[in-house]
């Protein structure tokens, strides 16, 4: 088998997949293999002309898909700027899609993120905001965990005087599946720092992302 093995940190940061910090990954011949037996599970025949080239289409959309697996956000995070003529304001990006997959049904989740942190000294590229909630997204996950690993990173890499994330989702295993409720949203948040302590900021936060409190 031709089998690669990778080591993988064991922190939140890095998203492991094994407690252990270990996991073998299949070869790209046994997951064409798997895609083939998903498709003779749901009756049809993967001989066919129509699905002769799925696997290998799927496999490679599965690349793009979990991509975040492969990077790691302290990298994207490590270049900052204190040349910034003292500039001490929130820094807000916002609108920045979101393509993930549920860890539980690898549903679809589409969606919209807005970050937020306040500056203690020193700013990262706003591109590099961008970058790593596409990261986090990039990987099977819950909402929740995302929301959380993406003020996790910003926290720790850049030490702001406070973080704000605000994540607004569908969920194709409630839109497709299940209860089928096609216009239900999840929102989740994690405020950190001055964003936590201060009503004021919070406020201005939403304000800022253009959504009410309420």
């Amino acid at each position: 088998m031709d089998a690669v093995v990778k080591k993988l940190q064991s922190s939140k940061d890095s998203g492991a997949l094994s407690e252990k910090g270990v996991t073998t990954k299949p070869s790209r011949e046994e997951a064409e293999e798997a895609v083939r037996t998903l498709i003779r599970w749901a009756g049809d025949d993967p001989a066919r002309e129509g699905l002769l080239e799925t696997p290998k289409r799927v496999v490679k959309a599965y690349q793009e898909y979990f991509s975040g697996y492969d990077q790691d956000p302290a990298d994207v995070l490590k270049k900052t700027f204190q040349e910034v003529e003292g500039y001490d304001d929130i820094v807000v990006v916002r609108d920045i899609n979101i393509e993930s997959h549920c860890e539980h049904h690898m549903a679809a989740i589409i969606g919209r993120a807005h970050v937020a942190y306040l500056p203690d000294g020193k700013v990262v590229g706003i591109s590099k905001l961008a970058r790593l909630v596409e990261i986090f997204s990039k990987r099977l996950q819950t909402q929740e965990t995302m929301t959380v690993q993406i003020a996790d990173a910003i926290e720790k890499h850049l030490k702001p005087r406070g973080v704000a994330v605000l994540i607004d989702a569908l969920h194709g295993c409630m839109t497709t599946r299940g209860v089928k409720k096609i216009h239900s949203s999840t929102v989740t948040t994690q405020f950190r720092g001055v964003f936590a302590e201060d009503p004021r900021m919070e406020t201005r936060f939403f304000a800022m992302i253009g959504q009410s409190e309420d």
